[in-house]
């Protein structure tokens, strides 16, 4: 059986784990990377969540993805491959490092923006935060040991924000 679903309340040490995270990355990786941002529900202040700290690195080009692996590679981080999101490449967690996912994006990748655009609609809207945090409490009680339906119960809440914080191109728009 899996480890069970833990959400816990927000811990203001988070953003400093992910700094001392995001120097080690960004030292490895160098001008590979246009940025290291702490993304998911441990970046948004006052949000409980699981307490595991989410990590994408935009990639200067698409090109630079196998320097990127290579350069994880002796930090202890091991390439597991896009795990069926295009555009987002998943690493493993090194071991004696605080609990994190490791993402490299290539430059646009639709799932970096996505949680760009997510993370800083729920930094500037606290209702939504403690919304969001109330409905993940609920869904991890509900399905502990269930990951596709804890993470399938939080899909219409997501896409509702993303709704709110990624307006869709009017079709005047796409004509320029």
């Amino acid at each position: 059986m899996p480890d069970p679903i833990v959400i816990v309340d927000y811990d203001p040490n988070w953003p400093g784990l992910f700094k001392i995270l995001r120097a080690q990355i960004g030292r490895a990786l160098g001008g590979l990377a246009t940025a290291i941002e702490h993304v998911g529900s441990t970046a948004v202040s006052g949000l409980a969540a699981k307490p595991v700290i989410d990590i994408d690195v935009s990639l200067s080009s698409a090109d630079g993805l196998r320097e990127a692996v290579e350069r994880l590679a002796p930090l202890g981080y091991q390439h597991k491959g896009d795990l069926g999101i295009a555009g987002r490449e998943a690493f493993s967690q090194p071991s004696g490092q605080p609990a994190h996912h490791q993402y490299v994006c290539i430059p646009d990748s639709r799932e970096y923006v996505r949680h760009i655009a997510f993370r800083d609609y729920l930094r500037t809207h606290p209702e939504s935060t403690t919304a969001y945090g109330e409905l993940r409490r609920r869904l991890a009680g509900q399905f502990s040991h269930d990951r596709e339906k804890y993470g399938s119960g939080k899909d219409k809440f997501v896409n509702d924000v993303l709704g709110r914080a990624i307006p869709p191109i009017s079709e005047d728009a796409k004509s320029y």
